[in-house]
């Protein structure tokens, strides 16, 4: 990421504030707060606070107090990954995941009723968060509106299954709930709280909104066209929960429309399915559309930073959606 290793990201500083707010008299719950701090992951989130942050100006080692400083900015990005973290503790449990960020799964551990008690626990430990910060009441209302497309992007995507619907409108939406919509906050909430102009907010709206989708395309992408050594997990676990992401969409709009529709309703359940639309994809081209739309969603997003000034930070936010590109080749 050019231009990171002189800006401030996610650090040793950042984690110490994160476990101040996760601090609990109740054992479970400190656990699990002391797992999802030592688990670390990337940070993608924080990391697009903190440098939206410092594209707008605020510098490291500001006042704690006010608009600017960066005790704000850092709680701002400690928000974002409750509101992350929160959703990961739910969604393992919805997804009945042994695993997260090479760990036991929280509730596989302690329980289902510790794991979403401790989910909620996060959300209310946010909402404290953010009643200190300046601008509270707008940036409350803009984390309350992401947790609900958050909910309704994993809520459609089972409704989608039962009822076997298989459109790319409804795979956008699904998407921009799992994903984009809370890189779309983390990259413009910092434009509130520092008080920048209606059209720079609006921009860095828009940047986080584009990287998130062109992110989890990508994802997606990998999920059916990668190598298990490369990404770390079986290929093809969207298609056996009867998934259809932007190369199968493809498919289902082609000659082989009804032998894809049959391998996603029946879950990849046979032999050689998943093998077999990862080859119907690269003959038909579906692979390469879904890297033209990534290509285009992440382009989007580096033309949506041209309304900030030139910095590092600016840069370090445009080599995030590159790097979705050069992930391609």
């Amino acid at each position: 990421m050019t231009g990171v290793a002189a800006l401030c990201v996610p650090d040793a500083t950042f984690d110490a504030r994160l476990r101040e707010v996760l601090r609990s008299d109740v054992e479970f719950i400190e656990l699990i707060g002391d797992d999802l701090v030592a688990a670390g992951g990337k940070r993608v989130r924080p990391t697009l606070v903190l440098l939206a942050a410092q594209a707008l100006g605020a510098r490291p080692g500001g006042a704690a107090g006010g608009p600017g400083g960066w005790g704000d900015v850092l709680d701002l990005g400690v928000g974002v990954e409750l509101l992350h973290s929160a959703s990961l503790l739910h969604d393992d449990l919805i997804d009945d995941a042994d695993t997260r960020r090479g760990q036991q799964a929280a509730f596989r551990r302690f329980g289902n009723v510790v794991s979403v008690m401790s989910g909620d626990f996060m959300l209310s430990r946010l909402l404290v968060l953010l009643s200190g910060l300046p601008g509270g009441p707008v940036l409350t209302r803009m984390f309350g509106q992401t947790a609900s497309v958050i909910c309704e992007g994993e809520v459609l995507q089972f409704q989608l299954a039962a009822y076997q619907e298989y459109e790319v409108r409804h795979y956008l939406q699904v998407i921009h709930g799992k994903t984009a919509a809370l890189t779309q906050l983390a990259a413009s909430a910092p434009a509130v709280l520092l008080g920048a102009p209606t059209h720079v907010q609006e921009a860095l709206a828009t940047f986080g909104r584009e990287y998130g989708m062109a992110f989890q395309m990508q994802d997606d992408l990998l999920d059916l066209s990668g190598e298990e050594a490369v990404i770390g997990k079986p290929v093809g676990g969207d298609l056996r929960e009867g998934k259809a992401t932007l190369p199968v969409l493809a498919l289902l709009d082609g000659p082989h429309a009804d032998e894809v529709r049959a391998i996603v309703e029946r879950r990849a359940a046979q032999p050689g399915d998943v093998e077999r639309v990862r080859t119907l994809a690269v003959q038909s081209g579906a692979l390469e559309r879904t890297r033209d739309e990534i290509r285009r969603r992440a382009r989007l997003a580096i033309e949506a930073l041209g309304a900030l000034p030139s910095s590092e930070a600016r840069s370090a936010l445009e080599g995030l959606a590159q790097r979705e590109i050069e992930r391609l080749t």
